[in-house]
C-alpha cells in the first residue's frame, strides 16, 4: 500500500489532525502553518514528495516545488485567488470547501437584512445620544419581510441556506443559476439548505437577470468572483432594481461596480446596501462608502465562525477518503469556469 503524502498548511488542533489521520493508514500528515505563499513554498521545498496540499496560499512555483501534486484542496469557499496560478493550466485537482460557510454567512444576511427592516442603526444611535425619537411610526413602520420577495444570485450552499430561511419568514424567493438542473452538486453539511432546489419559485439565467432584480425587494450575492461576475452587478443593474430595494454581497467585492454601487445609493436608486467584501480589502478610509447612511458595512467577516476548522477538517477527511477510493472530488473547481 503507497503512502500518501499530504501536507497542511492551516492551523488544525491536534484532534482534527486526528481526524483526517484515522481516514486511513495510508496518509501521511503532516501540518506546518503558514502565513503567506512564500512560507507555503518553504514548507513545500522541504517536503518535495508531496501529494496532497491542505492551504489557502498557493505560491507561484507550486508544480516546480511539488512534482508530485496531484490535489491541492483550499481552505476556501472561492478559488477566485488562484485563476493566475499555473494550478489552473494542470492536471492537478483542485477543490475548494465551499458549503463549510453556508450557517455563518446565511445568519449574517439575515442580521443584514433585518437590521435593515428595522433600522437598527438607527437604534443603536438613539441610544448612544439618549434620544427618544419623534415620528416613530413612520421611521419603524417599514414593509414586513413577510410576503416580500428575495433575490439570491448564486443558488449553491450558501444561497441554498439563505433561501431555506426565507421561506421561514414567508417570503418568495427566487434565484440565479448558471448550472442547469436544480439539485446541489456541491458539499453541504446536513441539514442546511435545500438541497434538492425546492424552495425557489423560480429559476433565472444569466441573461434575464435584469428581469429577476426588477421583481425583488431584496437582492443577496452568493456568486464566485470569475470573469463572467466581474462587475456583474453595474448601473444598469442598479437601475433595474426597485427604489425600495435592499442589495447584500457576502461574496466578492468586485462582483459589484462600487463606483456605479455609491452613485446608486447618493441618487435614490436602491434603499440601501448590506456590505461584507469590498473591491479593496482593507476598504481605504478616503471611499464614500464610509459616508453612506444607508450603507451596512463589515470587515470581510461574513463566514467567521468558532466552528470553521472543525467543518473544513469534516470536509477535507470526505475528501481525502474520496481521494483514496478514487471517487469524484467534493467542490471540484471546472477551470474553465474559475470554479
Amino acid at each position: 500500500m503507497e503512502t500518501v503524502n499530504v501536507l497542511c498548511t492551516l492551523r488544525f488542533t491536534a484532534e482534527l489532525l486526528d481526524q483526517l489521520r484515522a481516514v486511513s493508514s495510508q496518509l501521511h500528515i503532516e501540518q506546518e502553518t503558514c502565513r503567506d505563499a512564500g512560507a507555503v513554498a518553504a514548507a513545500l521545498a522541504a517536503r518535495p514528495g508531496t501529494e496532497v496540499l491542505y492551504t489557502f496560499h498557493v505560491p507561484d512555483a507550486i508544480l516546480d516545488l511539488a512534482p508530485g501534486l496531484a490535489w491541492v484542496q483550499l481552505h476556501s469557499a472561492g478559488a477566485d485567488h488562484v485563476l493566475d496560478s499555473p494550478l489552473m493550466a494542470s492536471e492537478v485537482a483542485l477543490t475548494t470547501s465551499s458549503g463549510i460557510h453556508a450557517t455563518p454567512i446565511a445568519e449574517y444576511v439575515w442580521a443584514s437584512l433585518l437590521a435593515h427592516r428595522w433600522r437598527v442603526p438607527h437604534w443603536t444611535r438613539c441610544q448612544r445620544e439618549g434620544e427618544w425619537p419623534s415620528g416613530r411610526w413612520d421611521l419603524y413602520a417599514r414593509p414586513e419581510l413577510r410576503g416580500s420577495t428575495l433575490g439570491i444570485l448564486g443558488y449553491g450552499s450558501i444561497g441554498r441556506e439563505v433561501g431555506r430561511l426565507a421561506r421561514a419568514f414567508g417570503m418568495r424567493v427566487l434565484a440565479l443559476r448558471r448550472s442547469a438542473g436544480r439539485a446541489d452538486q456541491g458539499y453541504a453539511p446536513a441539514d442546511t439548505g435545500d438541497p434538492e432546489g425546492i424552495l425557489p419559485e423560480q429559476f433565472y439565467a444569466p441573461d434575464a437577470l435584469h428581469d429577476m432584480l426588477g421583481a425583488c425587494d431584496y437582492v443577496v450575492i452568493a456568486l464566485p468572483l470569475t470573469p463572467d461576475t466581474e462587475h456583474l452587478i453595474g448601473e444598469a443593474e442598479l437601475q433595474a432594481m426597485k427604489s425600495s430595494a435592499y442589495l447584500v454581497n457576502i461574496a466578492r467585492g468586485g462582483i459589484v461596480d462600487e463606483a456605479a454601487l455609491v452613485k446608486a445609493l447618493r441618487e435614490g436608486w436602491i434603499a440601501g446596501a448590506g456590505l461584507d467584501v469590498f473591491e479593496e480589502e482593507p476598504l481605504p478610509a478616503d471611499s464614500p462608502l464610509w459616508g453612506l447612511e444607508d450603507v451596512l458595512m463589515s470587515p470581510h467577516v461574513a463566514g467567521f465562525t468558532p466552528r470553521y476548522d472543525e467543518r473544513a477538517a469534516t470536509l477535507f477527511a470526505e475528501n481525502l477518503a474520496r481521494y483514496l477510493a478514487g471517487k469524484p472530488l467534493m467542490n471540484l473547481v471546472d477551470k474553465a469556469r474559475g470554479y
